[in-house]
C-alpha cells in the first residue's frame, strides 16, 4: 500500500489578465498556493487554490506548519479520512476562508494523485455526467467598463457560441444598472442570458427593489446580492422576486449550503472548491442541490470547475475567466462556446513546471519529507 512521503508547497502571485472591480472591491493579485503530493509508488497530484490579493501568507504558514506535515505516512487513498483530520486539527479556528483555501489545495491534490493512478479524468472518476458544458464569460462585464464595451463584449461572447455574459451591478442608483443592462439585452436579444453580480454589495431592502426593477429584463440570476451570512435575508429577497437568486463563492462549510437550499433563499449553487475546502466538499454539496432541484454553476477557476460540472447531473455553466494561462501549456478546450472536459487522467491542468517555479515566492517555497 502507498504512502505519501513528500509534500511540496509553493505560491505563486499571478496579476489578473483585466482590471476586474465590483460593488464592494477590486480584485489585484490571486495568490495561488499549489500543492503536489509525491507517494511511495511515485505517483504525483497536484492541486491548487487562491485568494483574490490577501491572506496567501497566511495559507501557506497554516500549509506547511500545521496541515503538510499532517499528510506525511498517510494512505494517499483515504481522502475522507483525510479531510476530516486536517478539518479537526484545525477545529479551533475553523469555519472560515484560511483554513477552507489551505485544505482545498491538499484535497484536489489528493483527487489528481488518485486519479492519476486510476487512469482516469477526475470528471469520470467523480461521476461522469457529461463531457462538456456551456459556458458564460465574465471578463467584459466588469463595474467600471462603460456601458458601450459591455454591449460589444457580450455580441463578441454570443459570436463565439457562449450561451450568456455576467455584468457587475452595485452603480450609486438602480437607474444605472438599469440602463447597462437594457442596452445589454437590447443588443443581445432574448435567446441570450444575461448574468449579474452584486458581490454583497446591498441590503436587503435595497436588493428587493434593484430586483423588482430589473425584472423586466429577465435575468438568468443575481448574485451574491445580500451579506453571505444574511440567510434571512435570502429568503425575504427570493420571495420577493421570480428572478433566481445565486450564492456560494463565499460560503465555507456543507452546512451553510444546507441552511440556505433548506429555507428556499437561493436557487443556484456556486460552490467554489477553492474557497469550500476542496473537491470532497464540492461533490458532497452538488448531490445536495440535486435533491433539491437546483443546479450548481460553480464560481471561477475555470480550469478545476470544467471536470467538476461535467461530473455531476446538475452542472449548468462553467464561469469562462482565464487566469492559469501563466502557468500551463494546454488551455482549456472550448468548442462551440462549450467547455470539453479533460481526456488527461487526473484534474486535467497542463502545469507549465518551468513556469511555475520561475513564479514561485521563495519564502513561500519548501517540501516536507518523511
Amino acid at each position: 500500500m502507498a504512502r505519501i512521503e513528500k509534500v511540496e508547497l509553493r505560491m505563486v502571485d499571478l496579476v489578473p489578465k483585466v482590471k476586474r472591480t465590483d460593488a464592494i472591491q477590486s480584485f489585484v493579485s490571486q495568490e495561488t498556493p499549489i500543492v503536489t503530493i509525491t507517494d511511495s509508488d511515485g505517483a504525483v497530484g497536484t492541486g491548487y487554490s487562491y485568494t483574490i490579493g490577501t491572506g496567501g501568507s497566511s495559507v501557506m504558514r497554516l500549509l506547511s506548519d500545521h496541515l503538510a506535515p499532517r499528510l506525511i505516512g498517510r494512505d494517499p487513498d483515504m481522502i475522507e479520512a483525510i479531510w476530516h483530520d486536517l478539518e479537526f486539527a484545525t477545529h479551533a479556528t475553523t469555519i472560515g476562508a484560511i483554513t477552507a483555501i489551505a485544505i482545498a489545495a491538499i484535497d484536489t491534490a489528493l483527487w489528481d494523485l488518485r486519479a492519476k493512478k486510476q487512469k482516469l479524468p477526475l470528471w469520470k472518476l467523480a461521476g461522469g455526467a457529461k463531457d462538456r458544458c456551456p459556458l458564460y464569460t465574465t471578463e467584459g462585464g466588469w463595474l467600471h467598463i462603460e456601458t458601450q464595451a459591455l454591449v460589444d463584449d457580450a455580441l463578441a461572447a454570443k459570436a463565439k457560441g457562449f450561451r450568456g455574459s455576467k455584468v457587475k451591478i452595485g452603480k450609486p442608483h438602480g437607474s444605472e444598472d438599469l440602463a447597462r443592462l437594457s442596452a445589454v439585452r437590447k443588443a443581445v436579444g432574448d435567446g441570450y442570458e444575461i448574468m449579474t453580480d452584486a458581490n454583497q454589495g446591498f441590503s436587503v431592502d435595497e436588493a428587493i427593489r434593484r430586483a423588482a426593477r430589473l425584472r423586466e429584463l429577465d435575468l438568468a440570476w443575481i448574485e451574491e446580492p445580500l451579506p453571505a451570512d444574511d440567510i434571512d435575508g435570502h429568503v425575504r429577497l427570493s420571495n420577493s422576486t421570480p428572478t433566481p437568486i445565486a450564492i456560494g463563492e463565499s460560503l465555507y462549510s456543507i452546512r451553510h449550503f444546507r441552511e440556505y437550499m433548506q429555507k428556499g433563499a437561493c436557487s443556484i449553487v456556486q460552490v467554489d472548491v477553492g474557497r469550500i475546502g476542496g473537491i470532497t466538499p464540492w461533490l458532497k454539496i452538488a448531490h445536495a442541490a440535486e435533491a433539491f432541484d437546483i443546479p450548481v454553476c460553480p464560481h471561477f477557476l475555470m480550469e478545476l470547475h470544467v471536470s467538476l460540472t461535467c461530473a455531476v447531473q446538475n452542472g449548468r455553466y462553467v464561469e469562462y475567466i482565464p487566469q492559469l494561462d501563466q502557468l500551463t501549456g494546454k488551455h482549456m478546450r472550448i468548442e462551440d462556446g462549450q467547455a470539453l472536459a479533460p481526456d488527461e487522467p487526473g484534474i486535467g491542468i497542463d502545469w507549465d513546471w518551468d513556469a511555475v517555479k520561475a513564479m514561485s515566492i521563495a519564502e513561500f517555497t519548501t517540501a516536507i519529507t518523511r
